[in-house]
């Protein structure tokens, strides 16, 4: 299967999620949060994360992970990941039972689409307190999700499309969520090659300083070659693209295809926002005030710019 045919593959039964006016998306890819250990690589941004995850509780917004939230393929052990970062996963939960949250899988995590595993991983957490408490039972984890304009929204000055859309031609009133992987023959048709050794080769040499030659996020050629089937995608089907897995933040007003960012940047996290229907590339980093006290700021690095025309 090529890389296009795995690409519709993932929307086939994607939900369709409506984006209007009042609409309020954060999208997140790549925390990797793992369990603790020197591998941990989500550790040293967990309080740049747990403070944006905060403010876009506070400001309503409904969270979407785009893949590779937890790091299930150098760690054995769900419930290992759930128990060091509790307190992450507590305000998940608090997204869930607001019906803000939605889920995708990674090459990362892609055991999650197997509903046993989400059912057994996703009932509980151990909260702060050593007791269990409920998590997100009823998750379901998709493999894309489709965010739709409206006909009717308001002042969309987008123009309807000639016909009614096919399998071949995708309206760019409709922005495309998933979490790319899909263009990486290695990490999607060969996930479980690539997981052992993941797992017992690059996990303890990485330890020693050198860096896994078949992830896309570490190897720039990969990336390129990544980046260019996404976006080669994207313009044939007329549409707005936006993935994770390749770690590198892209957003541009002329370009369909869009990406996050990870939240293992070395000094930061990434995400975007969409909210009056405009999208903005985002930076959560450490600043500091004049009196050198520390604090967490929200920097713009791209838009917003505007989705409809």
């Amino acid at each position: 299967m090529s890389a296009d045919k795995r690409l519709e593959a993932a929307f086939a039964h994607a939900p369709v999620l409506p984006l209007t006016p009042s609409s309020r998306y954060i999208l997140f890819s790549d925390c990797h949060r793992g369990c603790g250990t020197n591998n941990d690589n989500f550790l040293k941004n967990q309080n740049l994360y747990f403070a944006a995850l905060q403010h876009y509780y506070n400001q309503g917004y409904t969270y979407i992970e785009l893949g590779d939230g937890d790091e299930l393929w150098e760690n054995r052990s769900f419930d290992a990941i759930k128990s060091i970062h509790n307190n992450t996963f507590w305000l998940l939960s608090r997204f869930h039972k607001e019906g803000r949250l939605v889920m995708l899988y990674g090459n990362h995590d892609i055991v999650k689409r197997n509903p046993r595993f989400a059912r057994k991983g996703c009932s509980s957490y151990p909260c702060s307190t050593c007791r269990e408490e409920e998590l997100f039972p009823d998750m379901v984890f998709h493999s894309g999700v489709i965010l739709k304009i409206l006909s009717d929204t308001p002042d969309c000055r987008c123009p309807k499309p000639a016909a009614a859309r096919t399998d071949a031609v995708i309206s760019r009133r409709e922005i495309y969520l998933t979490h790319g992987h899909q263009a990486d023959f290695f990490n999607s048709v060969l996930w479980r090659t690539s997981r052992f050794l993941v797992r017992y080769l690059w996990k303890p040499l990485e330890s020693a300083g050198f860096l896994d030659p078949t992830s896309a996020a570490k190897n720039n050629t990969r990336k390129k070659k990544v980046e260019r089937i996404l976006t080669d995608w994207a313009d044939k089907n007329s549409c707005v693209l936006i993935t994770g897995h390749t770690h590198r933040p892209m957003l541009d007003e002329s370009v369909s295809y869009c990406n996050t960012g990870s939240c293992v940047h070395p000094r930061c996290v990434t995400c975007i926002e969409i909210r009056r229907l405009r999208i903005s590339l985002v930076k959560w980093t450490l600043a500091t005030h004049p009196d050198r006290s520390l604090y967490v700021a929200r920097e713009v690095l791209s838009g917003p710019f505007p989705l409809v025309y």
